[in-house]
């Protein structure tokens, strides 16, 4: 038997009708509401950056598009469109990847809009991947403690996950994202045209989010990547928009429940536990969802090894992952220093390490207080 400790969720996040119940589609885009706490709206479609004036509203006076190299050109863009409307439009280009969630890099985007007199009545945009909007909400967060922020996620897990739910974040020396803020933004546009630029891999390893939202609440994702994995990643189909809209409702429904992950919430750190641990081991040299691929194979073992999930549905974690390229093993000499950086997440408790895992799929929940000794064993089935 294993030493666990079975925690509870408030509830589960499987109900399609709440899903109906917050979408909206208008002509070919599609709009869902989050709720609760801090409301706002996704905007998911094409030809969707011509939309950011309206949203950003009249109130606004400065705006600051912040953003990396690779969306240089979109940026330029966008300013001149704002420029017709507001006083001042600034670009601030950061880092790309995790290299620009590091104090230095917020302290220079502080420093452009202290320079810029920006007050509460400004806006900040995050023009990016998943670490510029990351980035990005924090900076509006944090500067006189709260300023409009919009985010236009350009990769594919930037639109599933990072721009969506209010969390912001750098990291440390000591482990990813210690240092944030919950903090909801103004509204997200979900521009799929943008995505058509990238390359497959970086679409691919975008999909472990969307991966993981199939396995903690829409088995229909995971059938249409099963189905035809090249239609289900191709930014131009109807399975891309589909698997999109899906995964974006899942974080909707959960954060409009609990925007401050008191909770249910937890559900969405599946895979996530191991994955910034390893994350930190490759220096963050690694694309975040490769990352969480490897976390998400470790916590359907552990949920197996706990005695809550079946075999075939562990196998199942392993084909899926491996249809999109995904790694499924990591080497066997790390577990000591991943150990060690789990224990310092902030998903620990009172330094007691927990761990969504699967009791079926679309039935996640906590175990906490596992045995070292069983976590290590979880590893192993792992280990290249």
């Amino acid at each position: 038997m294993v030493a666990a400790k079975r925690g509870r969720l408030g509830s589960t996040v499987t109900s399609e009708g709440s899903l109906r119940n917050m979408t909206t589609r208008d002509g070919e885009h599609t709009t869902i509401k989050v709720t609760g706490e801090s409301e706002y709206s996704i905007l998911i479609g094409r030809q969707l950056i011509g939309n950011v004036a309206n949203l950003l509203g009249d109130q606004v006076n400065k705006v600051l598009i912040v953003h990396t190299a690779t969306v240089g050109r979109l940026a330029d863009e966008l300013r001149a469109e704002l420029q017709e409307r507001y006083e001042q439009v600034l670009l601030a280009e950061v880092p790309d990847a995790e290299s620009a969630k590091r104090v230095e890099v917020a302290s220079f985007c502080w420093q452009i809009l202290g320079q810029a007199d920006f007050t509460r009545t400004d806006a900040v945009i995050g023009l990016g991947g998943g670490a510029v909007t990351d980035l990005a909400g924090f900076v509006a967060a944090t500067w006189l403690r709260g300023v409009r922020l919009v985010q236009i996620p350009t990769t594919v897990l930037g639109m599933v996950d990072a721009s969506v739910g209010g969390k912001t974040g750098i990291n440390t020396a000591e482990g990813k994202n210690l240092v944030g803020s919950f903090y909801a933004p103004h509204g997200v546009i979900c521009d799929l045209d943008v995505l058509q630029a990238l390359p497959k891999n970086e679409i691919r390893a975008g999909f472990a989010e969307v991966v993981k939202c199939g396995f903690i609440a829409e088995p229909e994702i995971l059938e249409l990547i099963e189905e035809d994995v090249d239609l289900a990643t191709d930014p131009t189909t109807e399975q891309f928009r589909r698997v999109v809209e899906l995964s974006i409702g899942v974080k909707a429904r959960v954060v409009s429940e609990d925007f401050r992950e008191g909770g249910l919430r937890e559900i969405l750190n599946y895979g996530h536990t191991l994955g910034h641990a390893v994350e930190h081991a490759e220096r963050y040299q690694w694309r975040h969802g490769v990352a969480v691929s490897i976390g998400m194979i470790y916590a359907a073992e552990l949920s197996r090894m706990a005695g809550h999930l079946a075999d075939d549905v562990v196998d199942r974690h392993r084909h899926v992952l491996s249809l999109l390229g995904l790694p499924v093993s990591y080497p066997a000499g790390r577990w000591p220093s991943l150990l060690a950086t789990m224990q310092r997440d902030k998903k620990a408790r009172a330094g007691m390490l927990r761990f969504i895992v699967l009791d079926d799929i679309a039935k996640p929940r906590v175990l906490a207080g596992v045995d070292e000794s069983v976590l290590q064993f979880a590893y192993q089935e792992i280990a290249s």
